[in-house]
């Protein structure tokens, strides 16, 4: 598998990761940037060849043992090639540099075998959200 510079906390545009969303089909979430880079622990991201920002994804939580993988996203024209799965595992290493030992991710089913693959173990669990 080849190996991608995941870069961590890099500068990223308010526009980038609303623009990443929306290519695979999530909302844009405009609103959440740049407060969610104010709020969160730390984020990592590649760029292509041309700079254009291509990967994200990040980790919240208080810093304090359990943290929280959230929105790992691949552009569709680079998925497959194993960038999300160096995201993955980059984002845990500054965990554990963090002294974050306990990582939770939510997913859809279709998304197991990849978790499982960066070293995750399916459990049960659940999520509340409201109305």
């Amino acid at each position: 598998m080849e190996s991608f510079e995941i870069q961590i906390n890099n500068k990223i545009m308010e526009h980038e990761v609303p623009n990443l969303r929306e290519s695979v089909g999530w909302d844009r979430r405009e609103s959440d940037y740049p407060l969610l880079f104010e709020r969160c622990l730390f984020w990592g991201s590649l760029r292509n060849e041309e700079g254009e920002l291509i990967a994200f994804g990040y980790i919240a939580g208080p810093g304090i043992e359990h943290g929280y993988l959230e929105d790992v996203i691949v552009h569709p024209d680079y998925q497959e090639k194993g960038i999300g799965n160096s995201l993955v595992k980059t984002l845990l290493q500054e965990a554990h540099i963090y002294g974050i030992s306990i990582i939770t991710v939510t997913y859809q089913d279709k998304h197991k075998a990849f978790y499982e693959n960066c070293g995750f173990t399916a459990c049960a669990g659940g999520v509340w959200r409201r109305e």
